[in-house]
């Protein structure tokens, strides 16, 4: 196993690759929290999964647009993660995103394609989730 990630998992205490801490985090969306791309690039060679979801529902993109990591946002989709998951509320990372105020995050969300039209299980969709102007202007084309 790499160095690298060899230190990671014993440093947060995962079992391997494909194990998850106490809260449901993989080593994927532990290290997309933190940004450790080098982490990331050694977890995807190795066919992590980057669909997994913690029991909010959330997946390694979520937690690296809580980090506001855009270089780990652009690696994961790139992977395959799903850029519309949407966790036990419905939220998807673009509505999280608009709501936390995160607008380089949304923008980059909206350049690779976020669906901005879909709603959560209240019926909100990003654009009436925007908690800035910025947020909002990026969403300006949803809001009715």
């Amino acid at each position: 196993m790499d160095q690298v990630l060899s230190s990671f998992l014993s440093q947060y205490g995962f079992a391997g690759i494909d194990g998850c801490d106490h809260s449901g985090m993989s080593p994927l969306m532990r290290a997309a929290l933190l940004g450790k791309d080098d982490v990331i690039d050694v977890l995807l060679a190795a066919g992590c999964d980057v669909a997994w979801r913690n029991a909010d529902g959330n997946n390694a993109l979520w937690l690296a647009c809580v980090g506001g990591n855009l270089p780990t946002v652009h690696k994961l989709v790139a992977a395959g993660a799903p850029l519309d998951n949407m966790n036990v509320t419905g939220a998807t990372v673009l509505m999280y995103a608009a709501s936390a105020g995160k607008h380089d995050v949304l923008e980059t969300l909206l350049e690779l394609g976020a669906d901005p039209h879909l709603t959560n299980v209240d019926g909100a969709n990003a654009g009436s989730m925007a908690a800035t102007r910025q947020c909002l202007w990026l969403l300006r084309h949803t809001v009715t």
